[in-house]
């Protein structure tokens, strides 16, 4: 009791804010959901509330799964055996048209459960090739489609909750089917004056609408977009509903106007809701007292008072099968009249005429020619009141059984196969179960369903083949068809019967309720006096005697008799059923193209790129020409084009040809880079040779002393003009100048090319080396006759720089040719050549015969044969003590002694070599022992990776069964999920790879022995190309998607994405333009793809070096992608957003990373100190910040706004943290770099008035700082790969010096370098710390790689020379150093197998290597070799440039 006062106590507020104190509204509004109705159980017979059961529910599983075939015949057979028949048959009993229509609308206001359930089940019926309608001979199998209906997610868990289907309307006679079952549903259908509904056209026609509201909107045959707008959602799908839906419409209209007369003075929702009222009592009286009795043939008990305990809900035996009996009444087609009884034709959709509207060809039909104006639908009303309904049967007229609307994609189904579908998908049980249940005996055999049908009917015996002869497996609806006897039979009675008496009783606002406060005892006896008849002259033109009184019968003597039954042979043919496919042949192209369009980003890129190279190459060679061109030669303004012959077997090649200043003869190429110059000026004679054939064009240029010239020029003119010009430059300083004329076949055979050239220099040097080395006269290559007259010319000093592989400008070059050159007339003769090698040579070899016999002789080993690895020891320990002493191996007498001990070490190693098995365990024990925190964090870093993917596809695939993804497009889904949950880790951790300052910082901490710093960048790397891999994994999931959603009924759609579709039953899904172009997921999507391929074409290696400036802009597109991603995933199309979730921790950490680098980056940094270095080496000393603390090995971020950029380029520091300023040395390598060598040019910097200030970001930290906590570390640096090593020596140095304690006691520095001279500045580091190396912590060895070794035995002989000077001076002969020098490449496994002999005790040796990739690779291959014995762990750390 107190439950109830309670929530009247709460509804009382609701009342009075609608309708004021003094309102005309006294009673409590009925919600238009139903909700309330019953103040305990507030959701009974609400809107969305479950169906109920009468009996049991019988799934095969006992829980959701259906009965079908083969366990239950084939619906379609069934429909083709027993509903199959004649049309035009009348009623046993004379019942209306109007009836079978007030009966469909009473239908639609208490019940609708076939919108589709999610996640979409589908039960599509076979239809067999024989079937007359639907048959075909395709190979594709004709399906009936089906679609399971939605169901409460509550239910479906077990057999003791077996899945139960949902009621979309309220169960109440509440008026939902005129108003709606919502508040927002009813405001919709409302004018919000006067208290009427909105009308359209005209005051009698509701309004037409294409926006839908919530109307059911299911495919129009016709054109037309618009629909009529009920309460009612499905009111448009046949003539019946539509009928009903006006008459209901005008009445509420009728009576608001009437109000509106009677009370002026009321408002609005006074008016609207006091008509709304008393139309919902009179609907609850026809449907109840006139309809109900009318239609079951039995009277209905009176009504016995409000029962609250009552349950109202729908009954699944009611909804799917009962109710569907209405279904055997429907004609084929529906009369229209006027008053005067003048039946009219109506006009079919092809402009023909029939005497009756045809039932087929009106579903959903919303622009029906017979229905466009008020005075069609009273004739039609006037029609159906005239008209008898079909016979209370087993048959079905053909336009529901063969003609029912179906889908877009089969426009045309069977309403019975459906309707029996419909029973297995409700789990309803058999027709036996049910007539137990009911208290009545149960069939035993065919004959004892309907007698009467089973006498005059074969019927009984196919269906019961069927059905295997198996009464118990007949199911309810097809029984409770066939025993329909001049109305529903006695199962279908009884449960209709029940439904209305519960749902009158259950109402506490029924009508007849007197306790509600509806209505007073007058106004309820005037409501139960109002027919159907009164309704209808109320709202239509027809008056009285117009229509009988009883209008859901007619009988003899009642007004306008019908002409005759209607058949459908009378009528126009229903349309065949027809197929549509959502992705025609148009939409498949432009999807194609699109697709290869999104594909071809990277293609575009690519292009983009290289045009973007081509241009900064171009511009770099304009910028490097235009800083040459003081010092380089320049072209004199009189020259002449020509083609130069260089041979047979090549192209000739376009050359200018010019004279400078000083009468030298050079020729350009056709960029006007300087190819080669002659001194003609100094020749005794010059011979030209001329053509006098072949259009007179060659010319050939004798040069004594160098190679022949052949020319070719445009014609005889051009050849004549460019002799002239050579006798005006040559005048007075040639004696005498030769031209003669021969064949050009004679004159190209006569000449000596640039390539012949060069053999002949080739022969040169091997026979010079012969003659002085006592090599087989055989190995010097032939001298025939016509090279020993080659011999005799003389060498030029770039002929002689280029067989050396140096430079024509090196040292080395100028001091031999200049020694060798006796005469001093330029060029090198063979015998001046040849004096300088054999004294030369002679001595050195002399030395080394002297050398070796003398060590052998002292270690007392001259007369062995073979050494063994303890003898080589002894002989060096001889020889050398102090090295061997201080336990530092030199090269250079490793490199001497070469010859000899090769098999001694190769006996050596068979001591600490294992089988392949051992090594193989070995190599991976060491790697494990290396790599051990690469490992842990890659497999950290990809396991949450992998975890994440996987965890997402079995959410979708297994677990989210409301989403719809197990039916729908399950690959695509779980494919672009899985990776979207990868690259949502993977972006955002991404950022932590680059945090510097935050990397820096913690390589001072614990972390540094758990987290591979060293590998950040590399880490990054891997990181970005998984991620974009799994970028355009999840963009062709995505392609699979759009292509599965393009060809997805909308329904589908719908529960995959509720919060984008509803399922209004429209069908037709978007556009694949739409998800690609009209959604925020695929706009971001294709932008992301865009800025995608761009940062990773740039981010590339080859273009990352061309163009350091694209790829600084591209990969600042970072921005955009973290942006794009978050709006990306905001859409949540399928689940709720979580990109954000994973950007914050890293996204915060980066920022605060990046806030660092700002408040650094705004300080201008001054230089002190600007020098230029040879081999374009730029070396800056700058201002050292206030608090800037580094280590040694570390680098910086520099930037500097004179070069017009703001690009931070990373550099090494070549000062040590001791020293008071900072120092770089940049070597100029590109445009940047090159830039900012010619920014502190001396003459630059005369214009700017001082040096150009730098902004500085930095100190990061990286692996060479490592150094210290290592034994023995070896450092190998290439080129300019020696930065971090010069800080790191001077660190060493300076730390021994002033006694500070720390736990390197020797380091090995490699140092390889094409010249002595390319890197003079690290000559001047290293002298430094010899100078201060007191305790002989550091060894260092210099490689001269740019030297030809054409002989084992020459090179050798430099060794010997190298070593001889270093022993006598102390010094080397090409450096000027201490170190030893080598020449070639150096041998990095014989060096690291060396320290496991100098440092035995030794567990652990720190390697750094810096420079190219060739030389990294090689240093790791050498480690990865000695790692494979069980010694000394030879540890790797590098960085590549």
């Amino acid at each position: 009791m107190m439950i109830h006062i309670y929530y009247s106590v709460a509804k009382l507020p609701l009342i009075l804010n609608q309708t004021g104190a003094d309102s005309a509204i006294t009673w409590e509004v009925q919600r238009y959901d139903g909700w309330y109705n019953n103040l305990a159980d507030h959701d009974r017979g609400a809107a969305d509330a479950a169906l109920v059961r009468l009996f049991p529910a019988q799934y095969t599983d006992g829980v959701y799964l259906p009965r079908q075939e083969p366990h239950l015949p084939n619906p379609r057979q069934i429909s083709n055996i027993a509903m199959i028949g004649q049309s035009g048959l009348m009623s046993y009993r004379n019942r209306s048209v109007l009836s079978v229509a007030f009966g469909y609308h009473v239908w639609s206001e208490i019940s609708e459960s076939r919108i589709p359930g999610c996640p979409p089940e589908f039960m599509h019926i076979k239809v067999q090739k024989e079937d007359s309608i639907f048959g075909s001979n395709s190979s594709q199998p004709i399906l009936l489609q089906f679609q399971r209906a939605k169901w409460n997610p509550s239910t479906g868990k077990s057999p003791n909750n077996p899945r139960t289907q949902v009621n979309h309307v309220t169960a109440w006679i509440d008026g939902s089917s005129i108003y709606g079952s919502s508040s927002s549903w009813c405001d919709a259908l409302r004018t919000f004056s006067k208290g009427l509904l909105a009308s359209g056209s005209s005051q009698d026609m509701p309004r037409r609408s294409s926006s839908g509201y919530l109307m059911w909107s299911a495919p129009d045959p016709s054109t037309s977009p618009l629909f009529i707008i009920f309460g009612n959602a499905r009111a448009n799908e046949n003539i019946f509903t539509v009928t009903e839906g006006i008459i209901w419409f005008r009445y509420h209209n009728y009576l608001a106007s009437k109000l509106h007369k009677e009370h002026p003075y009321w408002s609005d929702e006074e008016l609207f809701q006091n008509a709304r009222k008393r139309v919902i009592a009179t609907f609850q009286n026809i449907a109840f007292y006139e309809w109900l009795p009318a239609y079951l043939g039995t009277p209905v008990t009176s009504y016995p008072g409000y029962q609250k305990y009552v349950d109202p809900g729908i009954s699944a035996e009611f909804e799917a099968a009962a109710v569907r009996f209405g279904l055997t009444l429907a004609p084929p087609g529906v009369y229209k009249r006027n008053r005067t009884c003048h039946y009219k034709s109506t006009v079919n959709n092809d402009a023909s005429k029939s005497p009756g509207l045809r039932l087929c060809n009106t579903f959903w039909n919303r622009n029906n020619p017979n229905l466009q104006s008020s005075q069609d639908v009273d004739e039609l009303i006037m029609g159906m009141a005239s008209q008898i309904a079909e016979r209370e049967d087993n048959i079905i007229v053909e336009d529901l059984r063969d003609y029912m609307y179906g889908p877009l994609r089969f426009s045309r189904s069977d309403a019975v196969a459906l309707t029996i579908q419909r029973g297995r998908d409700f789990g309803l049980p058999s027709y036996n179960q049910i007539r137990e249940s009911l208290n009545m005996r149960p069939v035993n055999s065919w004959d004892e369903i309907n007698p009467k049908l089973y006498n005059t009917q074969v019927l009984p015996q196919e269906l019961a083949e069927l059905y295997e002869n198996d009464t118990s497996r007949l199911e309810l609806f097809v029984g409770g068809l066939l025993e329909s006897q001049e109305g529903p039979g006695p199962v279908f009675s009884s449960i209709i019967l029940d439904q209305f008496e519960r749902i009158r009783n259950a109402d506490r606002f029924w009508f007849e309720n007197i306790q509600n406060g509806l209505f007073t005892e007058e106004e309820i006896q005037a409501i139960r006096n109002t027919t159907f008849h009164n309704v209808l002259l109320d709202v239509t033109s027809a008056e009285e005697g117009d229509i009988q009184k009883n209008v859901f019968f007619w009988v003899n003597g009642d007004p306008c008799p019908q002409p005759q039954p209607i058949r459908a042979s009378d009528l126009h043919p229903c349309t065949k059923a027809s197929s549509m496919s959502y992705f025609d042949n148009s939409s498949k192209a432009g999807f194609g193209v699109t697709v290869v369009v999104l594909f071809l980003f990277p293609v575009v890129s690519y292009i983009v790129a290289c045009v973007v190279a081509r241009v900064r190459t171009a511009r770099y060679k304009r910028f490097q020409k235009k800083v040459r061109g003081s010092t380089t030669d320049k072209k004199p303004a009189h020259e002449t084009i020509a083609k130069e012959w260089l041979g047979h077997n090549t192209a000739p090649r376009q050359v200018t040809l010019a004279f400078n200043e000083k009468k030298v003869f050079q020729t350009f190429d056709k960029n006007g880079s300087l190819l080669s110059s002659h001194s003609l000026g100094s020749q005794d004679h010059l011979n030209v040779l001329i053509s006098n054939d072949h259009q007179h064009r060659a010319l050939l240029l004798k040069i004594p002393k160098e190679y022949d010239m052949v020319l070719f020029f445009e014609d005889v003119g051009q050849r004549s003009k460019f002799l002239s010009h050579l006798r005006s430059e040559l005048e007075g300083g040639i004696q005498n100048l030769t031209v003669m004329e021969m064949s050009e076949k004679e004159l190209l055979r006569d000449a000596v090319t640039r390539v012949q050239r060069e053999m002949i220099v080739e022969t040169f040097f091997k026979h010079a080396f012969s003659k002085v080395l006592d090599i087989d006269k055989s190995d010097a290559g032939d001298l025939s006759n016509r090279t020993r007259e080659a011999l005799q010319c003389e060498l030029t000093r770039v002929e002689f720089a280029s067989v050396l592989g140096l430079k024509p400008d090196s040292l080395f070059v100028e001091s031999m040719f200049t020694l060798a050159d006796k005469d001093g007339n330029g060029y090198l003769s063979f015998q001046e050549f040849l004096d300088v090698i054999v004294i030369f040579m002679t001595e050195q070899k002399c030395f080394a015969d002297d050398g070796i016999a003398a060590m052998l002789q002292a270690a007392g080993l001259y007369n062995k044969d073979c050494f063994s690895w303890e003898d080589f020891h002894f002989l060096l320990r001889d020889h050398s003590a102090q090295a061997v002493g201080r336990k530092d191996l030199e090269l250079g007498t490793t490199a001497l002694m070469y010859n000899i001990s090769v098999m001694v070490i190769l006996e050596h190693r068979e001591r600490y070599n294992r089988n392949a098995v051992q090594q193989c365990i070995q190599q991976f024990k060491r790697f494990i022992e290396n790599y051990r925190r690469h490992i842990i964090c890659i497999v950290i870093i990809y396991g949450i990776t992998a975890g994440l993917a996987l965890e997402r596809c079995y959410y979708y695939g297994l677990q989210a069964h409301a989403s719809g993804i197990p039916e729908t497009s399950i690959v695509g889904v779980l494919v672009s999920r899985g990776s979207a949950a990868a690259i949502s880790f993977l972006f955002p951790y991404m950022l932590l790879t680059v945090c510097r300052n935050l990397i820096t910082m913690c390589r001072e901490t614990f972390l540094n022995r758990y987290i591979p710093f060293d590998a950040a960048i590399d880490l990054h790397r891997h990181m970005a190309v998984t991620a974009v891999v799994l970028s355009v994994v999840h963009s062709l999931g995505h392609v699979v998607n759009v292509y599965i959603f393009c060809i997805s009924d909308l329904n589908i759609l719908a529960c995959l994405f509720p919060r984008v579709f509803s399922n209004n039953g429209s069908e037709l899904p978007m556009k694949w333009t739409f998800w690609f172009f009209k959604t925020v997921p695929g706009l971001t999507g294709v932008l992301l793809l865009l800025i995608f391929a761009f940062m990773y074409v740039f981010a590339s290696h080859y273009f990352r070096r061309i163009s350091f400036r694209g790829f600084w802009i591209t990969h600042h597109l970072y921005v955009l992608v973290y942006v794009l991603s978050v709006i990306h995933g905001s859409y949540a199309l399928l689940q709720e957003p979580r990109f954000h979730i994973y950007l914050i921790p890293p996204g915060l950490l980066f920022l605060l990373d990046k806030l660092i680098s700002l408040n650094r980056n705004k300080v201008e940094i001054p230089v002190v100190k600007a020098e230029l270095l040879p081999s374009d080496v730029t070396y800056l000393e700058f201002k050292r910040p206030q608090g800037f603390v580094y280590r040694s090995g570390q680098w910086v971020r520099i930037a500097c706004l004179a070069l017009g950029t703001d690009e931070y380029h990373p550099f090494t520091l070549t000062s040590a943290p001791h020293e008071e300023t900072l120092s770089l040395h940049i070597r100029a390598v590109g445009p940047w770099t090159s830039k900012l060598r010619e920014a502190y040019n001396p003459e630059n910097l005369q214009e700017l008035g001082g040096y150009p200030k730098l902004y500085l970001d930095g100190p990061f930290g990286e692996g060479h700082q490592e150094w210290t906590d290592y034994e023995v570390s070896v450092l190998v640096g290439a080129g300019i790969g020696v930065t971090p090593f010069a800080s790191i020596l001077k660190d060493l140095v300076f730390k021994s010096s002033v006694k500070f304690k720390f736990h390197c006691k020797k380091v090995y520095f490699i140092w390889v370098t094409r010249t002595q001279r390319q890197f003079e500045w690290v000559s001047d580091i290293i002298r430094e710390v010899e100078d201060m190396d007191a305790q002989e912590l550091v060894s260092v060895h210099i490689y001269i790689t740019q030297l030809a070794e054409k002989f084992d035995l020459r090179t050798t002989m430099l060794y010997v020379c190298e070593r001889h000077f270093q022993k006598v001076w102390n010094r080397s002969l090409f450096t000027g150093l201490r170190s030893v020098t080598h020449f070639g490449r150096p041998p990095f496994l014989a060096f690291l197998s060396s320290l496991q002999e100098v440092h035995p005790e030794v567990e652990k040796i720190g390697v750094f290597s810096c420079g190219p990739p060739g030389l990294t690779k090689n240093v790791e291959k050498a480690c990865q070799q000695m790692n494979k014995r069980d010694q000394t762990h030879f540890v790797h750390h590098y960085e590549n440039f």
